[in-house]
């Protein structure tokens, strides 16, 4: 089907998923998740085609965002049934004012129309951001990478075979076929379709869509993610929480990238970060954390003298840029210049200098002593997300069911004149 013929067909559907019952929804969910578990082979052998294709052509990091196996198949069905256990946005009064004897003024949550989503090669997004549109009364119109378009596909005609079970139509929930910059392009400029763009990708997505879109744009995803280790630090809880955040997952755009260390402690610590980054995970055949030193840290530490660009630069691989300040207020002047406004975090048993730190640092997660990947839907009761909004209107940091509605105002009277 023809882009602009799918967004039409979304555009129509709209109008149905908006009037659907919670109930309807629910059990349309219910039916995707089981769909997705009854069709695993087909999805496994199109991944396996995917896999086979990229390999080579991409990094084995970013094979692995591509890579499905069973459990993350059984993931994805996990968290739309987590969806259906959450509550419905669509139609909740958020406000309520009598501003006049029998004249009623209600604030009320309504979906958005159509959404359109452009990713890259995470097949999860197909699954996470169908369930997240539907339940908030939304039509979809999903568009992946290349990469990933085969296995994008086989989970998402298992979805909408689990709609069309369920009753209902399946034009809510749609994967463009063409992943050409052109049909990029279509959503990015149909403003008589699409309601809402989100994309969630690299730095270079995001920015192409931020500047070409004509329709209403969430920007998302490119996490330059810090963490800081005060001179107040329990230097051991700083490697552990480090180790987590850097090597847990290194691409996806909640992973650390820059380490901010005060000099005060930087002789003792540096050390230890290198101990456990570098040579521990080497020792284990495990793949070491490339350094990138700023002047001082390379005068306590072994690594890589750091470049001009490495504290801006999403690497989403095993490299960590240092650097090595002062004091925490050159600690948050440098993260202000250089994050993304993603995640950011503190390590300290100094309350003064956390709570400076969460009232400054001007980013949509703010960590005190914590690993920045926790900054994901899942992790904050929102059930799958849909992206993770860097900016601050209409939505900011891991959206959900809320995120994907707007609001109108429904006012009652008895005959009332002005």
């Amino acid at each position: 089907m023809k882009t602009t013929d799918m967004l039409a067909a979304a555009k129509e559907a709209s109008l149905a998923v908006a009037s659907y019952t919670t109930e309807q929804k629910n059990a349309a969910l219910e039916a995707m998740a089981a769909a997705l578990e009854a069709h695993t082979p087909e999805i496994l052998a199109a991944n396996k085609e995917d896999m086979g294709a990229a390999k080579g052509r991409i990094s084995d990091v970013m094979l692995d965002r591509l890579m499905i196996n069973e459990d993350r198949i059984a993931g994805m069905a996990k968290g739309i049934r987590e969806v259906v256990d959450l509550p419905d946005p669509v139609g909740s009064v958020i406000e309520e004012t009598e501003p006049q004897p029998g004249l009623k003024i209600q604030k009320v949550s309504v979906p958005m129309g159509v959404i359109a989503i452009i990713y890259e090669s995470r097949p999860n997004v197909t699954a996470d951001a169908a369930a997240l549109t539907f339940k908030s009364g939304n039509a979809c119109v999903l568009r992946g990478g290349k990469e990933a378009a085969r296995t994008a596909h086989a989970i998402m005609d298992a979805l909408k075979e689990g709609v069309k079970t369920a009753g209902l139509d399946p034009s809510v929930i749609n994967l463009v076929d063409d992943t050409s910059r052109e049909s990029a392009t279509e959503l990015m400029t149909s403003p008589e379709y699409v309601d809402l763009l989100i994309p969630r990708g690299g730095a270079g997505l995001i920015k192409a869509c931020v500047d070409n879109a004509t329709v209403p744009c969430i920007e998302t995803g490119t996490g330059i993610c810090h963490v800081y280790v005060d001179e107040q630090a329990d230097l051991q809880k700083a490697v552990n929480i480090i180790i987590n955040a850097k090597t847990s997952r290194p691409s996806v755009c909640n992973a650390e990238e820059v380490l901010v260390v005060n000099k005060a402690i930087a002789g003792e610590f540096l050390p230890m970060v290198k101990e456990a980054l570098v040579d521990k995970r080497a020792a284990a055949g495990q793949i070491p954390v490339e350094l990138r030193l700023d002047e001082t840290a390379a005068g306590i530490i072994e690594g890589t003298p750091a470049g001009e660009k490495d504290f801006d630069t999403e690497f989403l691989d095993y490299i960590l840029a240092v650097k090595c300040v002062d004091s925490v207020d050159e600690a948050i002047a440098h993260i202000r210049a250089h994050s993304t406004g993603h995640s950011d975090a503190i390590v300290t048993e100094d309350e003064a200098a956390a709570n400076k730190f969460t009232a400054l640092v001007d980013s949509a997660a703010v960590y005190v002593n914590a690993s920045t990947r926790f900054t994901d839907g899942g992790e904050f009761g929102l059930g799958c997300e849909i992206g993770i909004s860097t900016q601050k209107l209409h939505a900011r940091g891991p959206m959900g069911l809320r995120e994907m509605n707007t609001y109108k105002y429904i006012i009652k009277g008895n005959g009332h004149i002005r």
